[in-house]
């Protein structure tokens, strides 16, 4: 659902791209009720396209995620997601202007922007229409049945994340509340708050 595209004026080993989408996928997953099967990260080399700031010529390395925006997740929400993910690109990648890594030649490590974009209205992921931002427990719980024949069907991914949503106790019923109504609570609202 969330799709994190990085564009980059440095150069990133293969490893540190894993571990930032690793980092982002926990960052936003846990942040909110997603699974992380749902998280896409992007990467795309931008040394080579022109940007221009004030009207200058300035590269630099961005982070736009386009994100399921709604009256459950606050501007505090966005703020830490935000926060979270540059600590996180300056522990992979590096900060400072510029920064020499390994030997190479002088490189921007900089993370110059990250910036949220709630443009996500609808689509479909996998096959199935991804549902409103909250209403992550809802459309588990209406689509656990499909979900479930697709894993029982040899899907591992499918697989691995009805067992995150088990584990993370997004979906069924505990102590008589269901997912909706755990997660209602925890924001401090609704009928079970």
């Amino acid at each position: 659902m969330p799709f994190y595209e990085i564009h980059h004026i440095c150069q990133l080993t293969a490893s540190q791209k894993e571990e930032l989408a690793g980092a982002i996928t926990e960052i936003h997953s846990t942040l909110f009720t997603t699974p992380r099967l749902f998280v896409n990260v992007s990467y795309t080399d931008a040394s080579s396209q022109d940007l221009f700031v004030a009207g200058k010529k300035k590269p630099g390395n961005h982070i736009r995620g386009h994100v399921r925006n709604g009256p459950g997740r606050k501007r505090s929400d966005w703020q830490q997601l935000c926060g979270r993910v540059t600590q996180e690109w300056d522990r992979i990648i590096g900060s400072g202007l510029p920064k020499v890594r390994r030997g190479d030649a002088d490189q921007d490590t900089s993370l110059r922007s990250c910036i949220l974009l709630g443009d996500l209205l609808f689509g479909t992921e996998l096959g199935v229409a991804f549902p409103e931002a909250g209403g992550d427990a809802q459309w588990l719980e209406d689509n656990w049945e499909e979900f479930s024949k697709r894993a029982d069907n040899g899907d591992e991914e499918m697989r691995d994340m009805l067992k995150e949503c088990k584990e993370r106790g997004l979906v069924g019923e505990t102590n008589g509340m269901t997912a909706q109504q755990k997660l209602e609570e925890a924001l401090g609202w609704g009928e079970s708050a």
